[in-house]
């Protein structure tokens, strides 16, 4: 099974970026002792003009495949539901292949 893919959009010194970011650390630690993976994959808003341009009043942003999850702050238990969610999605599509 593919790990769940969670991206952070945010800007080096976003304080907001960084609450972000333990709170996704620490649910994908508990993630992992249940065996469920993730890939956290960041993007830093100034080095693409376009996400610039799309994210720049709304950091940090959390994605959880390709779908938008949270902006501002991330709620560790929504967080965690709804990684479950994906992962859960991502196994049942597997099988239907």
């Amino acid at each position: 099974m593919e790990p769940v893919r969670i991206t952070l959009l945010g800007k080096p010194g976003c304080h907001l970026c960084d609450d972000a970011r333990a709170a996704i650390e620490q649910v994908c630690a508990q993630l992992a002792q249940d065996k469920i993976a993730t890939e956290l994959i960041e993007l830093n808003i100034l080095e693409d003009e376009g996400l610039a341009r799309l994210h720049s009043e709304e950091i940090p942003v959390v994605r959880i495949g390709e779908k938008r999850h949270a902006i501002w702050r991330v709620d560790p238990v929504k967080f965690d539901a709804a990684v479950r969610r994906a992962a859960r999605s991502s196994k049942s599509s597997f099988w239907r292949r």
